[in-house]
């Protein structure tokens, strides 16, 4: 969660999360008035006002004074100054607490109101690991097969291990049209998978609605950004006017957003007095944020997987457990605390990011690397998680590997059957190659060449985007169906 009044999110010029899942947006200001309106932040105003003691400051001084006057060579006085700020961060040992230089910190001070230029994934730091959140829907990381949990090793040959997230995040930035080559590491795959994305324009617009069979409204979200609420209000109420009987809100790679968006978005369907969230202050001291809504009649489901982080975890648990909605699919990836971005206490430009609380479900549960559980669990379809081909060398009969694994899975998808899906190139696997490639238009050779492998993997994007295919998705419309009928019956 983050607090700032606009919304701070990563892949605004970067299109890769800073160590920031999204959720709760104000400033120093905010923190300030909850304070007044008693919101347990314990010791925000004391260090604000506390600072360094004498002997403090007489230390640091020193050393910064053995440097100036001992050191090998010259120095940057800021240099140090900000890299003994970073490393004062650094110490509390949390990934979503960070301190930004002034030219980072700039990048998060923009607005996501239109489309900015990235590989559109947002990440976070786990023991020193580059960890992928979730990839935005359409985007470059999407279309390369970039997952939620993936490690991100390096990025056009330069690792990534060892590095601050913001300078990892650096060397994925750069402008659209060019190439960031990753390499990743992917649990349940021996090799590392290499991936070639074209860094382009993001598209941010957050909010797609439609109407489906049996008048079952589906709205997705894809982040909570500061017009996300007035966009889902706009959509749900068209659905509403057009007869909607029941609802699936889709929240599936989700990376968060803005707390008081996702408060006003749950609201009108939890009825008064329910609680939406709770915030807990380090003391344990508790307050609990409660619905002035009125409640709908009408069935609800959410759609989760581990991409869904952050303020998506705030709205299905608050749907589940005060609104009696269904979740639908996967856990969800478990991000429970709270952040403040300060930067008028420093003035110059620069932003500490700092965790500052928890947030809890209605209930009291703390998600924090737990997620939520799913009422249904539904994975998707194994071809979902499989690694793109690699195209280092073709694959022919007989070989084994992490390659001829994903080319069976996606295969299989598309109606190829093989006889195994364990990584071994067996003759019914060179059968499915070459009807494949028969149906394609391409060269029977039962060998997987580059042109066959772009081919399927095109079908396979195809395949993957009908909606017939989505078995989460029709999964949480058969069950919103299937309480509308007995509510009819």
């Amino acid at each position: 969660m983050f607090f700032k009044l606009r919304t701070v999110i990563a892949f605004v010029a970067v299109t890769m999360a800073v160590s920031v899942v999204g959720t709760l947006v104000a400033t120093e200001n905010w923190v300030v008035k909850r304070l007044d309106d008693g919101l347990p932040v314990s010791g925000s105003a004391a260090a604000a006002q506390g600072g360094l003691s004498a002997k403090e400051t007489a230390k640091l001084g020193a050393v910064m004074e053995l440097i100036e006057s001992n050191y090998y060579k010259d120095v940057k006085r800021d240099e140090v100054i900000n890299g003994a700020i970073a490393g004062m961060i650094t110490s509390l040992d949390d990934p979503y607490s960070v301190y930004m230089e002034k030219d980072t910190a700039k990048h998060f001070s923009e607005t996501v109101d239109g489309s900015f230029t990235g590989i559109g994934a947002e990440v976070t730091m786990e023991n020193g690991k580059v960890i992928v959140i979730s990839a935005i829907k359409d985007s470059p990381a999407e279309r390369a097969g970039l997952l939620p949990k993936d490690v991100l090793l390096s990025v056009n040959g330069e690792k990534l291990n060892g590095l601050k997230l913001n300078d990892a995040v650096t060397k994925i930035r750069g402008p659209r049209g060019t190439k960031a080559k990753l390499e990743i590491q992917r649990t349940g795959v021996g090799k590392p998978i290499r991936l070639e994305l074209v860094r382009d324009d993001i598209d941010v617009e957050t909010v797609y609605a439609s109407m489906k069979e049996g008048g079952v409204g589906l709205i997705e979200i894809r982040q909570f950004s500061m017009n996300t609420a007035e966009r889902f209000e706009d959509e749900l109420k068209r659905l509403e006017e057009q007869g909607m009987k029941g609802l699936v809100i889709d929240v599936r790679n989700n990376p968060g957003g803005v707390l008081p968006v996702v408060e006003k978005i749950v609201e009108p369907f939890i009825a008064k007095g329910k609680t939406i969230v709770q915030v807990e202050s380090r003391d344990g001291r508790r307050q609990a944020t409660e619905s002035e809504g009125a409640g709908r009649a009408y069935p609800i489901a959410v759609l989760t997987n581990e991409g869904s982080a952050s303020a998506s975890e705030i709205l299905a648990g608050a749907l589940q457990q005060s609104a009696g909605a269904v979740l639908v699919g996967e856990k969800t990836f478990g991000k429970g605390t709270v952040q403040v971005s300060f930067n008028k206490t420093i003035g110059d430009g620069s932003i500490v990011k700092m965790t500052i609380a928890k947030w809890l479900t209605p209930n009291g549960t703390w998600v924090h690397g737990k997620g939520v559980e799913p009422d249904v669990k539904i994975a998707p379809p194994a071809v979902y998680k499989a690694a793109r081909l690699s195209r280092t060398e073709t694959l022919r009969k007989d070989q084994l590997g992490d390659d001829v694994r994903s080319l069976q899975l996606m295969l299989t998808a598309i109606g190829y059957k093989t006889d195994r899906s364990d990584g071994y190139f067996s003759e019914k696997t060179e059968s499915a190659v070459k009807q494949y490639q028969q149906t394609a238009g391409i060269p029977v050779t039962g060998v997987v060449d580059t042109a066959t492998a772009d081919a399927l993997e095109r079908d396979v994007v195809k395949w993957i985007r009908e909606e017939r295919n989505d078995v989460q998705l029709n999964k949480a419309l058969g069950i919103v169906r299937e309480k509308l009928t007995k509510a009819a019956s």
